[in-house]
């Protein structure tokens, strides 16, 4: 991101929440808001950096207006904020994080911060903790018969690993460059100061 304030489109049908999320948003980002599907797509371009997108709206979809945003290759992170119970269809989505509604303020907060993070970190990582967030939401939503069951969810398994693997080589990559060492230790004392806190 070329700022430390991150540009975030709330895309909600609802105008009362939409603006809602913005109040709670207003003072850490620079905010759009789209009421439909076809404001959204007008308003999604390169400058984007975070959009909050809700699943069913009348019109053009959360869904349809994720893919549009996929397939024009716009480098924006993208969470649903939706009453859109997760299913194995969330797998083959292109959304880097979930989150059912009711949301609270911490809660929205807290997604922007994390996906403004993430648009930190390279495409191998950023996709790492796109799949790592849906198996996380599956686990919780999903009975061991039912993960145990779907293909979809092996292979989100499968890729996971391979993927681990992948960015555990890049850490370690970017560990034997004295740079990245001092940025992966300062990083990993500031975690452990908030997990104190």
């Amino acid at each position: 991101m070329a700022t430390d304030t991150p540009s975030v489109l709330i895309v909600e049908d609802e105008p009362d929440l939409a603006n809602l999320y913005a109040a709670w948003l207003d003072e850490t980002c620079d905010l759009e808001t789209a009421y439909d599907g076809e404001t959204a797509l007008d308003a999604i371009d390169e400058t984007v950096d975070i959009v909050l997108l809700d699943r069913r709206m009348p019109g053009l979809s959360g869904d349809t207006i994720l893919t549009t945003i996929r397939d024009r290759g716009l480098d924006c992170r993208v969470a649903m904020v939706t009453a859109v119970e997760p299913d194995f269809d969330i797998i083959e989505m292109g959304f880097d994080d979930y989150l059912v509604k009711p949301v609270s303020k911490e809660e929205l907060r807290r997604i922007v911060d994390q996906l403004a993070l993430r648009s930190s970190y390279d495409e191998q990582l950023q996709e790492f903790f796109a799949l790592a967030s849906k198996k996380a939401l599956l686990d919780a939503q999903k009975t061991d018969a039912e993960l145990k069951s779907s293909q979809e969810y092996a292979r989100l398994r499968d890729r996971l690993a391979v993927l681990r693997v992948q960015v555990n080589d890049t850490m370690e990559e970017l560990l034997e460059q004295d740079g990245y060492r001092q940025l992966c230790q300062d990083l990993t004392r500031d975690t452990i100061l908030q997990e104190s806190d």
